[in-house]
């Protein structure tokens, strides 16, 4: 559950839990509801995830009303019961009322412990604590300091939430009922239509000779099996009653109206009205087979969507539960949850690492596949950064814990993956509208039918319920309300598993939409380590030096092109000097001032660098050749720049970023998707232009400063396109917040999560295919998961009504209409889990 309040404002967010919900009608109903309350301002109900989204003003109506509007519609808002935490420890050492009172006192008094319960029977501690104040390291170190021993029960680390926990659960029962269920329901089949078929029964149930056996022992089978499929009756009527039904409305109804009518005349039988005739007028078998053949489906259902979150499960075993941390020349096994910031842990050859931080001793290769989707390990060294869930290969490590757990990387994915499959598309929006009236209007068709064929069609009552009861258990909300989610929720953990990260449906919907893109130069098309490619002098310097004061003057700057030059004279192993004066000119270049060479009459050098304009600005001479040698180097893809020194031009450098060696493939496979690429850059127009062209990119956006950048994106926008932006999500962030569609990307570690709709994990530009293939499946999907589900509605109603029937053909058994509506919704979500092997 996800909180968030704003002080400034009464705007309240809630993200919880709701509990009760069976089918699309639900999650229309509440949203239905809860929207028309006043002063809520937004409300978005997820199926799939059994979740709530919820904004309200908190002026005009609290939580706690909110709540109970939803309970009086059945249902259960989880409401999060505040900052605080429950630690379970199990207590070891103890021996009378003493010990454990004294655990009482001492935990009870310490700063941040909000209450401390212990059973001396079970040996169980219950601490309630503020972990902004305590850990529960310090908890469990305070009662071993004691004398005692303390071990958690259960930590996060377990990996597997409270819902899956309790699916998995639900699962399991359902399971257990099932062989049950289809034993009796087969029985009783064979008891009432077994003689049709050719099967001789015992004497004593045969209906002929004896109806009322024959009625009874069908009777006593189908109770066993109503007992087993209560919850239909125990969700369904009260929903009803309610003015609210679902689908085991439609099941407890169109069941229980079979059941009564052939309860009904088995009262008959026993009074030996026409005993024989209603002996064959019995429909004990369809409401058995209904039941049976309706929680199959269920069961298949739910460990469907079971398995719609096994990327985000995966995700979360990457996380190991314990590490080894080091303390002086000690180490020690601790909990992951344990693992504070600052604290020195050893990471062995084949372990995961459980933060995010510094490598301070050791070197390994690091396998950071199911982050990033890069199979390639990636040698790590002293001074490098590690993420949690990465995989050490084959060397030691000491790691500094910079961030732990909900902090880390890993666990900003997950959440970010949880959000995305709790999001709704916009797709989605006519399946729920249509979901909230489903039911009721099903109901409404299957009574009109049912009468229509008794009073209309001047059939017999028993064929008029058959109708009606077919009309009923064929109708299946599930199916529509099931459509988009699943397979959102399955296609965002496979952009997960390939280091796509989807920050919600809109976005995953959007990106199917895509008729622009437009892409960042530096770091985005080429890899973003410029390099010193030429450096011509026309200075009385030798190289070295000359060299080594252009260098002096850019550490001053942070600039990517000062520190090509920067690195340019280290790796000839000069140690630039530190300027004396130094001031950067906006969109021109930098001035500064340094130490003079040994030799030099003067103290310090002024030295300028930078563009044209800055040289003309200043009133440098620079020769017509020079110029020219200048555009000839921007023909090639490459920077110059321009320095002076004293007041007199001095050499000219070239800077080249290379462009990603991937460019022009991705290029040339966005246009065959018919998408329109523009490049956008601050460079000039000649640079801009030829590493445009060896990506294969024809319009070239030049000269834009970067707070300028959101302005050429809308400029695009108003020409009708819908644009995609594709940055480093840090510079250019306006720019991806402007356009349709924000695409950030960077590696592993250093891209910036939160900035973009979509997250591409590593610097790889196929990860753009990926990410709009990836969208044009789920879409897809998506489209014929809402095309059965209406298609299976529209057709198998009418059908199920007897429209066929009128024109000579046949009638829609309930039974096989039960089995039709089971497997519509099990239909839906395997066609979602087929995005499981989605490949780009």
């Amino acid at each position: 559950m996800l909180t968030q309040k704003t002080d400034n404002r009464p705007t309240e967010n809630l993200r919880a839990d709701i509990k009760g919900m069976h089918c699309a009608s639900c999650s229309s109903r509440i949203e239905k509801v809860v929207g028309a309350m006043e002063g809520v301002t937004r409300v978005a109900v997820n199926l799939a995830t059994e979740k709530i989204d919820l904004s309200w003003d908190a002026n005009r109506v609290g939580l706690p009303m909110i709540a109970e509007r939803i309970a009086g519609l059945g249902f259960e808002l989880v409401v999060p019961a505040g900052r605080e935490a429950v630690l379970l420890l199990a207590v070891g050492g103890m021996h009378c009322a003493s010990c454990s009172s004294r655990i009482e006192k001492v935990v009870g008094a310490l700063a941040g412990v909000k209450s401390c319960e212990v059973n001396l029977a079970t040996g169980m501690a219950r601490v309630t604590i503020d972990p902004e104040m305590i850990s529960q390291r310090q908890v469990r170190e305070t009662i071993d300091g004691l004398g005692f021993t303390a071990e958690p029960v259960t930590s996060s680390t377990d990996f597997l939430s409270g819902r899956q926990q309790e699916l998995l659960a639900r699962l399991r029962g359902m399971r257990r009922r099932l062989f049950p269920l289809f034993t009796l329901a087969v029985l009783v089949m064979v008891v009432s239509m077994g003689h049709m078929v050719g099967l001789s029964l015992p004497a004593l149930i045969n209906p002929a000779t004896e109806p009322l056996h024959f009625a009874l022992l069908q009777f006593l089978l189908v109770l066993p099996v109503l007992w087993l499929g209560r919850s239909f009756y125990l969700i369904g009527f009260p929903s009803l009653l309610r003015g609210a039904p679902n689908m085991d409305s439609l099941i407890a109804v169109g069941t229980g109206a079979a059941f009564v009518y052939s309860t009904w005349n088995l009262v008959e039988i026993g009074l030996g009205l026409d005993a024989v005739a209603r002996a064959h007028d019995l429909y004990f078998e369809s409401a058995a087979m209904l039941i049976a053949l309706v929680s199959l489906g269920k069961y298949l259902e739910t460990r469907s969507k079971a398995r719609t979150s096994d990327a985000i499960r995966q995700l979360m075993q990457l996380a190991p539960d314990k590490a080894t941390l080091i303390r002086g020349d000690s180490q020690e096994e601790i909990l992951v949850d344990e693992i504070e910031v600052g604290d020195l842990l050893f990471i062995r050859p084949g372990e995961r690492l459980p933060i995010d931080g510094i490598i301070e001793k050791g070197a390994s290769s690091v396998d950071e596949s199911m982050l990033t989707g890069e199979s390639m390990a990636v040698q790590k060294g002293a001074g490098d950064e590690v993420v949690s869930g990465t995989l050490n290969k084959n060397g030691i490590l000491h790691v500094r814990a910079r961030k732990v757990g909900k902090d880390t990387m890993l666990s900003r994915i997950i959440n970010m993956v949880q959000d995305a499959q709790g999001s709704k598309a916009p797709i989605a929006n006519l399946a729920d509208r249509i979901s909230l009236y489903f039911v009721p209007s099903v109901m409404a068709i299957a009574a009109v039918a049912g009468l229509a064929w008794y009073f209309i069609g001047q059939a017999e009552f028993t064929f008029a319920l058959r109708i009606f009861i077919a009309v009923m258990v064929i109708a299946c909300p599930c199916a529509m309300g099931l459509a988009t989610p699943t397979s959102i929720m399955v296609g965002t953990g496979r952009g997960a598993q390939l280091g796509v990260l989807v920050k919600n449906g809109e976005a995953l919907e959007m990106a199917q939409k895509v008729e622009t893109i437009v892409f960042d130069k530096t770091g985005t098309l080429t890899y973003g380590r410029p390099e010193l490619t030429d450096l011509r002098n026309y200075s009385p310097f030798p190289d070295e030096d000359l060299l080594s004061f252009l260098a002096s003057a850019e550490t001053g700057s942070e600039h990517p092109l000062a520190e090509a030059v920067v690195q340019a004279a280290r790796s000839r192993g000069l140690q630039p000097a530190t300027p004396a004066e130094f001031a950067a000119v906006p969109g021109r270049g930098i001035a500064a001032a340094i130490p003079a060479a040994p030799d030099s009459s003067r103290p310090l050098l002024q030295v300028l660098i930078g563009n044209i304009e800055l040289m003309q600005e200043k009133g440098i001479i620079v020769a017509e050749n020079i110029s020219k040698t200048a555009d000839e180097l921007a023909d090639a893809g490459k920077t110059s720049l321009f320095a002076a020194i004293d007041g007199r031009f001095a050499a000219l450098l070239a800077i080249a970023d290379k462009i990603k060696d991937e460019a022009a493939a991705t290029v040339s496979k966005l246009k065959d998707m018919g998408i329109e690429v523009v490049m956008l850059t601050g460079d000039h127009e000649k640079t801009a232009r030829a590493i445009a062209g060896q990506a294969g990119i024809s319009e070239v956006i030049a000269r834009v400063l970067p707070d300028h950048k959101a302005e050429e994106i809308a400029r695009i926008k108003k020409r009708g396109r819908v644009v995609a932006m594709v940055g480093d999500g840090i510079n250019d962030a306006p720019a991806l917040a402007t356009a349709d569609l924000g695409i950030a990307m960077g590696t592993g570690i250093d891209v910036a999560i939160e900035s973009g709709d979509i997250v591409l994990m590593q610097g790889n530009l196929a990860q753009v295919l990926t990410a709009l293939k990836l969208s044009r499946a789920t879409m897809r999907n998506i489209k014929q998961n809402l095309f059965w589900a209406f298609a299976y509605n529209v057709i198998g109603i009418p059908v199920a009504a007897g429209l066929l029937y009128i024109f000579g053909g046949p009638t829609l058994n309930p039974m096989i209409a039960g089995g039709a509506m089971a497997l519509s919704s099990v239909s839906v979500v395997s066609n979602a889990l087929r995005l499981r092997f989605f490949t780009p």
